[in-house]
């Protein structure tokens, strides 16, 4: 492949990736506003508004992980982002179609063709951008590796006790059907963060960590909300969840906002002056 072709490839994929983003984008809104289409696209019984809210914040954090590695040309990024599909919407859909079995529900079929499709896609890309080097190519700063390190065990952990039907995990009702569901979700966000720390570049984390943000920022109001109304047996999990969030968007927001070395734009400031540099030199 020569460059022209390769940076069309890569130009187009870019442009996919980002309406992809935007479609995340307006079911991450439906979630949070309740919109009755949301229903259909995930038709199962929920208990309390956490779990539309919980959604949402799932929907926007891809949302905010592509469009960073969009905004920043990060096309190796796009690896760790399919690697989440590939095993999220695997788990999917093979639960989806345990629960077609038994319910025959068209919905539920629509949705294990989506999730068969997100996850094939998925591999895709992975095959596609895992072999491309990284723009920005500085090691992941130590405290962002370290906070990696602690999501994976602690998304591991809890994913993993969801799937084996714990109960409290997360601070809120849910189903056993919903909580097999979102315990694949932090399973699938785990195997997002094992690639960060496989390849500690910036231009992987950055991506990880604007997910992040996306997800806390959702998260932190309804949860604080919850305070007042939580029962006593999911008090210590929202305690421990509004502590890992509060902590998790306090490094996101340095790093991503404000590091001189890692802030976002960054790399378009160095790359404009560089332009500068050479037009008076000419």
């Amino acid at each position: 492949m020569n460059l022209s072709t390769r940076l069309v490839s890569s130009n187009s994929i870019r442009l996919l990736m980002t309406v992809i983003a935007l479609f995340q984008f307006v079911i991450a809104i439906g979630f949070i506003t309740r919109q009755t289409w949301t229903e259909a696209l995930w038709p199962f019984q929920y208990t309390t508004n956490l779990s539309f809210i919980f959604m949402a914040s799932m929907a926007l954090a891809a949302t905010a992980s592509t469009l960073w590695c969009v905004v920043e040309r990060e096309d190796a990024g796009f690896a760790g982002i399919a690697l989440d599909y590939m095993l999220l919407f695997g788990a999917m859909g093979i639960l989806g179609l345990q629960n077609y079995g038994r319910t025959q529900n068209q919905a539920v079929l629509m949705l294990v063709i989506g999730s068969a499709a997100a996850a094939l896609f998925g591999l895709w890309m992975f095959l596609w951008s895992q072999r491309l080097p990284f723009r920005d190519v500085q090691a992941t700063p130590r405290p962002v590796r370290f906070a990696f390190g602690f999501f994976t065990v602690a998304l591991i952990l809890t994913g993993g006790a969801m799937i084996l039907r714990q109960p409290n995990i997360l601070p809120w009702n849910m189903t056993q059907e919903t909580a097999l569901f979102y315990g694949w979700f932090f399973l699938g966000a785990a195997a997002y963060f094992i690639y960060g720390l496989l390849r500690p570049k910036w231009g992987n984390a950055g991506g990880q960590l604007a997910g992040f943000l996306a997800y806390d920022a959702v998260l932190i109001v309804p949860f604080v909300q919850h305070l007042s109304t939580v029962r006593p047996e999911h008090r210590l999990s929202l305690y421990l969840y509004i502590a890992v969030i509060v902590s998790s968007g306090l490094i996101a927001i340095y790093y991503l906002l404000i590091n001189p070395t890692t802030r976002l734009g960054r790399r378009m400031a160095l790359t404009e002056r560089a332009a500068a540099s050479d037009t008076l030199t000419a």
